[in-house]
């Protein structure tokens, strides 16, 4: 093999590695923009359901039906939490995201 071959191939080698590394930081970037909007979609379901249940307790005054709604409202709530949980556990370092939607 000449000396052109040569520094042709070292060049080729070096431009794969090169978009090797683009491609790993492209997806490395994809994969911190998803648990970002991750958590701010968790986020902004906890204030969602917060405001549900202040307006279920400031609007309903039947405490049967109150109760009811707020029932419903919890299971959903857990249902959530759930899926929210096994959908984290998949990512890394998103654990410490707040999932508790009843009212604080």
């Amino acid at each position: 093999m000449d000396k052109e071959n040569h520094w042709a191939e070292i060049n080729k080698d070096v431009a794969d590695i090169a978009k090797k590394v683009k491609s790993k930081i492209d997806e490395e970037d994809l994969v911190e923009d998803l648990k970002e909007s991750f958590k701010k979609t968790i986020e902004s379901t906890t204030e969602i359901f917060k405001t549900l249940i202040n307006t279920l307790e400031s609007t309903i005054s039947d405490d049967e039906i109150k109760q009811d709604s707020k029932n419903v409202v919890d299971n959903i709530s857990s249902e959530l939490k759930q899926v929210i949980y096994d959908t984290k556990s998949k990512f890394t370092g998103t654990t410490e995201v707040n999932t508790k939607f009843e009212e604080e």
